[in-house]
């Protein structure tokens, strides 16, 4: 007797540059839209643009990023860029999270150009992600291209997941820090880390 046991079949990974529009408008017509009235009628493709661009760090490569822009220079102090702002998207909803982001190092033998710091953490947000591994991405990162003494991030970020649906509080914020090298070993290192990134001056 034959077996009337359904055998389902997982979807391999995609590859190709194909629309989505057609999953949207399906989408749509599931959730009880009607992707036709005239509100709706380019929203797939709006949807298909908007999505790839979110994403568009699957695209990016570091060493296109950095593009040379690694300097040899005798500067022992820690250099901090503060307060880089990010959009992301959760990967268990696909709701946006946002917040800012702080870096910083101690160089060792080369410093890194500032404008590549926020593209880093830029190429790590346009992806589906999750503020935990976000932060330590952009920290090992760093590490991995100039090799400096210590590398400490602090992310701060709110998430729609929360804000939107689930336990609804608005305001509710989460923090994740990654601390490399001297950032981790140094109680000193971290203190003046944290003091630079808690201090509002009047400019720049």
């Amino acid at each position: 007797m034959k077996s009337n046991k359904a055998v389902v079949k997982m979807m391999e990974p995609y590859t190709g540059n194909e629309s989505i529009a057609p999953l949207v408008e399906e989408m749509l017509g599931r959730l009880g839209e009607d992707p036709k009235r005239d509100g709706l009628a380019r929203t797939p493709q709006r949807v298909d643009k908007a999505l790839r661009f979110l994403t568009s760090g699957y695209e990016m490569k570091v060493e296109q990023i950095l593009n040379g822009a690694l300097y040899e220079v005798k500067y022992d102090e820690m250099v901090v860029v503060r307060d880089i702002e990010f959009f992301s998207l959760c990967e268990h909803h696909m709701l946006p999270f946002y917040g800012k982001m702080h870096v910083a190092y101690l160089p060792q033998k080369k410093v890194i150009g500032l404008s590549k710091i926020p593209r880093i953490v830029d190429m790590f947000a346009r992806r589906l992600q999750i503020q935990e591994r976000l932060t330590q991405q952009v920290a090992q990162t760093v590490q991995e291209a100039i090799k400096p003494l210590g590398v400490g991030v602090i992310c701060e970020a709110r998430h729609f997941c929360m804000m939107m649906r689930g336990v609804e509080k608005q305001h509710s914020g989460a923090m994740t820090s990654a601390m490399l090298g001297a950032f981790r070993d140094r109680k000193e290192t971290r203190d003046e880390f944290l003091a630079l990134v808690n201090h509002r001056g009047n400019g720049y």
